[in-house]
C-alpha cells in the first residue's frame, strides 16, 4: 500500500522512552564538550551582533563571518518553512564572557520531519594539547610556549544544519561552515582557517537530481578557483566514509578544512556563496519528490539509511586533528535533528527478504 501522508505516530509510551533516552545521550555529549566555567543564559531577543562589543568590529573577519551565517540561518529557514508550511522554534542563549548561539528547529512538519539550523558564536581557551591538533602544523617553539603555561585563547564561529524529509524519495542534506582563530599566545602568532561544506543522502538515487546538486556546487566552486570542486568533492567522500561499514554515508558534495591558502576575505567570498547555494542546490529536489508514493518497506530502509548518519560522526569524523572543531557538539546536531521515528533504526537491523530486494539497487552506490 502507498503512504502519502505522515508516517504513524508511535504510542506516547515508546516516543517518551525513545526521547528519554535521547535526552539522556545529549545531556552526557554536552557534559563531556562543555568548559566547567560555561554558563549559558537563554534570552528572548537576539542581539543584532554575539560578538564582543568594542573588540571584534564590523570590519574584522569575525564580523563579517557572523553576518553571513546570520544572514544564512534566516534566508534557509525561511525557504524551508515556505514549502513545509511550518515554522522553525527558536532558542537563543549567551554568555557572559561574550558569545552565544541560535538554535532553530522545524519538528513534525508536513515535509520534514525534522530540521535543524544552528549558528554558534563563541570565545574560549583551549590547553596546548588542543592547540596541538587546531595547528594541524604546530611552531616550532610550541613546547617552550607549552612551557609558559596558559590556555590557548581562541574564536569559533559557525552555521551546521541536518534536514531530514518525511518521505524517503527526498534526500537528507547536511552543511556547515565555520571560522576559527587562535589569538596570539607565549610569543606564537595567532592562526586561522575556514572550513566547511554541503552534502547529500539520497535514500533513492535519481541520477538527474544529483546532477542538479553537484552541478550547484561545482558552479560555485569554478567561480573561486577551478581546483576547488574536484579537490573538495574528493576530501568530503573520503571524510564521510563509514569506515567499518566500507560504505559512504551518502553521494558526497563538498568539503574543506584549515583553508587558509590565500587571503581571508577570498575565503570569505567562497564560504558565503556556498552556504548561500543551499537553497538552490537543495529544495529542488525535495520540492519534486515530497508527494512521491512510497511504501512501507521504502519507509524503513530511509531508517536504516538515516543511522548512518549518526554513525559518521562516531566512526568517520573522529580524527586526532577534528578535536578543535567540537565533535561532540557535531555529534549534538546529529541527535537533535535526529527525527524520533528513526531512533530504533540506529541500532543493528535486519533487513526482510522483500525490503531488501527493493533497495539492492540504492544500497550498491553507497558501496
Amino acid at each position: 500500500m502507498a503512504l502519502t501522508a505522515k508516517a504513524p505516530a508511535a504510542s506516547c509510551t515508546a516516543r517518551s522512552v525513545r526521547v528519554a533516552n535521547r535526552t539522556a545521550i545529549i545531556a552526557r555529549v554536552a557534559s563531556v564538550e562543555k568548559p566547567m566555567n560555561w554558563t549559558e543564559k537563554y534570552i528572548k531577543d537576539v542581539p543584532v551582533t554575539l560578538l564582543r562589543p568594542g573588540v571584534d568590529t564590523e570590519d574584522t573577519i569575525r564580523a563579517k563571518f557572523e553576518k553571513v551565517i546570520r544572514d544564512a540561518q534566516d534566508s534557509i529557514c525561511a525557504a524551508i518553512s515556505e514549502i513545509d508550511g511550518q515554522p522553525f522554534h527558536q532558542d537563543a542563549w549567551t554568555r557572559e564572557d561574550g558569545g552565544g548561539g541560535i538554535t532553530r528547529v522545524l519538528a513534525d512538519g508536513n515535509v520534514w520531519e525534522k530540521a535543524g539550523v544552528n549558528v554558534s558564536v563563541v570565545y574560549g581557551s583551549m590547553p596546548p594539547e588542543a592547540y596541538r591538533a587546531a595547528a594541524g602544523h604546530p611552531p616550532a617553539d610550541l613546547e617552550r610556549a607549552k612551557a609558559a603555561g596558559g590556555r590557548v585563547p581562541f574564536f569559533a564561529a559557525g552555521i551546521s544544519s541536518v534536514m531530514h524529509p518525511r518521505n524517503p524519495h527526498c534526500p537528507t542534506m547536511h552543511f556547515n561552515y565555520r571560522f576559527f582563530q587562535t589569538e596570539d599566545w607565549n610569543g606564537i602568532p595567532g592562526q586561522w582557517w575556514f572550513g566547511g561544506g554541503t552534502d547529500i543522502t539520497p535514500i533513492y538515487v535519481v541520477e538527474e537530481d544529483m546532477k542538479h546538486f553537484h552541478g550547484t556546487y561545482k558552479a560555485v566552486c569554478d567561480r573561486h578557483d577551478p581546483e576547488f570542486y574536484p579537490k573538495f568533492k574528493k576530501w568530503c567522500d573520503e571524510y564521510f566514509l563509514i569506515s567499518h561499514r566500507k560504505e559512504t554515508r551518502g553521494l558526497g558534495g563538498i568539503f574543506f578544512d584549515d583553508l587558509n591558502d590565500r587571503e581571508p576575505e577570498k575565503i570569505l567570498a567562497f564560504a558565503k556563496d556556498a552556504v548561500n547555494h543551499v537553497v538552490e542546490a537543495y529544495t529542488p529536489i525535495v520540492k519534486k519528490h515530497m508527494n512521491d508514493p512510497f511504501t512501507e518497506d521504502e519507509k524503513r530502509w530511509q531508517q536504516i539509511r538515516r543511522g548512518r548518519s549518526v554513525q559518521v560522526p562516531v566512526h568517520g569524523v573522529l580524527q586526532p586533528t577534528d578535536v578543535r572543531c567540537g565533535v561532540p557538539w557535531y555529534c549534538l546536531l546529529v541527535l537533535l535533528c535526529l527525527p524520533d521515528s528513526c531512533i530504533e533504526s540506529c541500532r543493528v537491523c535486519i533487513c526482510t527478504p522483500h525490503m531488501l530486494a527493493a533497495s539492492t539497487d540504492a544500497y550498491a552506490c553507497y558501496m
